[in-house]
């Protein structure tokens, strides 16, 4: 028998909720909701996924098994501390309830996760939020039963353990990440995201394209100090069920994402090669982690000045969390090639298998993502979203918060190195 050497880490876990894709599933929530025995439902939505008549369809829907229901639209895109307390309060107020449906993108997924949280046991957001921004309390028990139902084909939510959210009084995006936040099953309908602008359909895209190429290049699970059970985190490296999700994600987006992006309106495979994307990269992702790119768009996200992204809601300023991630990603990925170039260059190949090769290896992922971004409109680096290089230093702190993800990254970047890849994204191109 080989000898272990058990002071290293020789365990991985990998966890997704029950799934049920195709176009129309959304009109078999009430059957799927009846199994869990309820009879009063939230529904958790925002205002714009309201006005277009899927979540009323929803209720519906419902009502046909004798199941009560009422609507919450107020969830914030990009949801806050602030809109996450309001809509908690919300639900304590009008509750108890049996059980949860979100429906809408990963706002209102992650709005849902957290009023889930806060209703089922109790306490405060901070007590739950990662460290060092919060107190990172486990959920002493189980939680209501959670339907999620995604409007969008990015975030992956349906699919995660984790939400996120910005604090407003630090400008820095963080999150709670318990395997107990999982939603209880994630229902697929590739037919409410038809008429998703282009712009919001190729910023989505992109937290996919990242979920996938962070989770795939993350540090081997095996590289990390062995922990005890009660210490293991949801993010635990790269390992062999998470590569294939990513593996088939990167595929799918490599075949449908630029279509979906211009012709969505009319391309119901690329619509649904788009959804299971996002689903498969977040059953990579939700178990293995992200790093840099992700670690570096809370901050950006968090610190927004006066950008107004095309598509989304104007009254105030924003950058969309799938823009964010982006951003900084061909720098991020150069940094991180040396530790692991096999794994890079295999990406890039899944990402465009018709790519020119490039004469430095190093280039060959940055070359693949800057021409999808430029393609599908994406801003040109940080300076699209209006930073410049005399940012740098006040976003690099709040790249550093995220011990979470960056803990992931298969080559550990210091202080300088954040710097040092912020400031080479001021352009991308």
């Amino acid at each position: 028998m080989t000898a272990v050497d058990l002071s290293e880490e020789t365990i991985f876990t990998w966890g997704a909720p029950p799934l049920k894709f195709g176009a129309g599933a959304s009109d078999e929530v009430g059957f799927e909701m009846s199994g869990y025995g309820v009879r009063r439902v939230l529904i958790v939505t925002d205002p714009g996924v309201h006005a277009l008549g899927v979540p009323a369809r929803i209720a519906d829907n419902l009502r046909r098994y004798d199941i009560e229901s009422e609507i919450f639209d107020g969830v914030h895109v990009e949801p806050t501390d602030d809109s996450m307390n309001k809509a908690t309060e919300y639900a304590r107020a009008q509750g108890p309830w049996d059980g949860f449906v979100a429906v809408g993108g990963g706002s209102a997924i992650d709005t849902a996760k957290a009023i889930n949280l806060l209703t089922s046991h109790p306490g405060e957001l901070m007590d739950y939020i990662n460290k060092p921004i919060g107190a990172a309390k486990t959920p002493p028990g189980q939680l209501k039963p959670l339907i999620a139902i995604p409007t969008t084909a990015g975030t992956g939510s349906e699919s995660t353990a984790m939400c996120v959210l910005d604090i407003l009084s630090m400008k820095v995006k963080t999150g709670i990440s318990h395997w107990r936040l999982r939603p209880t099953l994630a229902v697929i309908d590739p037919l409410l995201t038809m008429t998703l602008p282009p712009e919001i359909t190729a910023a989505s895209g992109m937290d996919i394209v990242c979920h996938a190429l962070e989770s795939y290049t993350a540090r081997w699970y095996t590289a990390f100090d062995r922990k005890k059970p009660e210490e293991r985190v949801t993010y635990c490296g790269s390992n062999p069920v998470s590569d294939l999700w990513c593996e088939k994600s990167l595929d799918l987006i490599a075949r449908s994402f630029r279509t979906a992006v211009h012709r969505g309106a009319d391309d119901v495979e690329a619509r649904s090669n788009m959804m299971m994307a996002a689903t498969f990269a977040g059953m990579g992702f939700g178990n293995s982690g992200v790093h840099i790119p992700h670690a570096n768009a809370y901050p950006i996200a968090g610190m927004v000045k006066d950008y107004h992204p095309a598509g989304y809601p104007q009254e105030e300023p924003m950058v969309p969390h799938g823009q964010s991630v982006s951003l900084t990603a061909p720098e991020a990925f150069r940094f991180s090639f040396e530790s692991a170039p096999e794994r890079h260059l295999r990406a890039a190949e899944m990402l465009d298998p018709r790519a020119e090769k490039v004469n430095d290896q190093r280039e060959q992922l940055p070359s693949v993502l800057v021409s999808l971004m430029r393609d599908i409109g994406i801003p040109n680096g940080i300076g699209g979203v209006g930073y410049t290089e005399a940012d740098v230093p006040d976003l690099v702190p709040g790249t550093m918060k995220q011990q979470r993800l960056l803990a992931t990254c298969p080559k550990t970047p210091t202080e300088d190195d954040i710097a040092d890849i912020l400031t080479k994204s001021v352009e991308n191109w």
